[in-house]
């Protein structure tokens, strides 16, 4: 038996070779901040006390940040609230979107945008 057995498992012409990251790049991860987050779970702890809403997920994007409401886990989202700041100065940067993908509003305020989703009053 030779004395490199167990040592190294290497063989001895092996090299090391270093692998850099990718390069990150600069733009930074659009997202919902804590003012348009309360917005949204207002409405949506409202909708979920009345139990017609279950589920949501956040999904964050380089181009916009997609909050997703579900009926129930498995299913596709039924209304899906994007933030888009591209779209910021031309048709507003909040969208809310049907399970089919109509767009049922589009603006710059989001408070605005998300009455599309409220129940209308009704008399009692």
């Amino acid at each position: 038996m030779s004395e490199r057995m167990g040592a190294d498992p290497r063989p001895e012409d092996a090299t090391a070779r270093v692998v850099p990251f990718p390069a990150q790049s600069s733009a930074p991860q659009i997202a919902f901040d804590r003012h348009e987050l309360r917005t949204i779970f207002n409405l949506y702890g409202r909708r979920v006390a009345e139990g017609e809403w279950r589920d949501y997920a956040l999904d964050f994007r380089r181009d916009k940040a997609v909050f997703s409401i579900y009926r129930r886990t498995s299913e596709m989202p039924l209304y899906r609230i994007e933030k888009d700041p591209k779209l910021a100065r031309r048709q507003g940067a909040y969208a809310v979107i049907a399970a089919g993908g109509l767009v049922l509003k589009r603006g710059t305020d989001l408070a605005r945008v998300l009455a599309v989703l409220e129940k209308p009053l009704r008399a009692v």
